[in-house]
């Protein structure tokens, strides 16, 4: 109803002022969201379960998620970066947390990861990437896996196409996917490097993303305009590359002509050892 939705809203922007979160604000102040996302962010934000940080890299403009247990303190962080490895350490132990895995979404070409710092710096964290990659880690996953921590359950979904190893992780009981490079708010990641293909990025992102309930929260790895989160729903009607067909998606991205990342020769070969080699 009406009232419930005003409720919620109402919830949410006052743990928008306490928690000094712009999350919370931006999503708050959003008029056209449906009524059933707000309770979707209620269930991931302050819903029992779950500890949830979305953290940034201004430098690479790199989102960092780190995922915990509310119950049994066990967490996991997803596209860890090497310059704010200290920052997240010490978020985990200010948490009361025990972070057991370190998760890459792919092989990322624009900053190190930061997980082999972060395997240095806490004990008994494991490196996960999927197998696709051909990186080295500690724990591989395929297609379909599911990875828990605790009372966390993530869905591992190949999305291919911007890399080959590129996935995308579902949390089902907080209506939420993080998608790495995949899908970008309002866009996609570029598919003319490290075997990137536009055929495959849009099969993909079709039938493993935008194929979830409209109403799901979708976490990107980066954003360059300061936007924070989306929904399957805005990306099917909003999506500038990926609302129209699959030839024309492929024209858009086959002439993109985008510059070479500038950190790609160092930061490729040491994330395809997740940052840096076991000691």
């Amino acid at each position: 109803s009406r009232l419930v939705l005003f409720r919620i809203r109402r919830l949410v922007l006052m743990l928008s002022k306490i928690r000094g979160s712009k999350l919370f604000t931006q999503i708050a102040q959003r008029p056209n969201l449906s009524s059933h996302v707000l309770p979707n962010l209620a269930l991931l934000a302050v819903g029992s379960p779950f500890i949830f940080r979305q953290l940034f890299d201004p430098q690479s403009s790199t989102y960092t998620y780190l995922i915990g247990d509310a119950q049994s303190r066990e967490a996991l962080i997803i596209d860890p970066v090497l310059e704010k490895a200290e920052r997240d350490v010490d978020l985990v132990k200010a948490l009361d947390l025990r972070l057991l895995y370190a998760i890459n979404t792919h092989v990322h070409a624009d900053h190190v990861t930061g997980t082999q710092k972060l395997k240095q710096d806490v004990k008994g964290c494991r490196s996960v990437i999927s197998a696709l990659t051909k990186a080295k880690a500690d724990v591989f996953f395929n297609d379909g896996d599911v990875i828990r921590c605790g009372s966390i359950e993530l869905e591992c979904r190949s999305t291919p196409g911007h890399t080959p190893g590129c996935t995308t992780f579902v949390l089902h009981s907080a209506g939420a996917a993080f998608t790495g490079d995949a899908l970008l708010i309002r866009g996609c990641g570029r598919t003319d490097f490290q075997e990137g293909s536009a055929d495959m990025l849009y099969d993909s992102v079709h039938s493993k993303i935008l194929s979830l309930p409209r109403n799901y929260l979708l976490f990107p790895a980066h954003d360059y305009t300061g936007r924070m989160v989306t929904t399957v729903d805005e990306e099917l009607r909003l999506n500038p590359r990926l609302t129209k067909s699959k030839a024309e998606f492929i024209e858009i991205m086959n002439n993109l002509n985008l510059p070479r990342p500038k950190l790609m020769d160092h930061a490729v070969p040491l994330n395809l050892v997740c940052g840096g080699p076991s000691e």
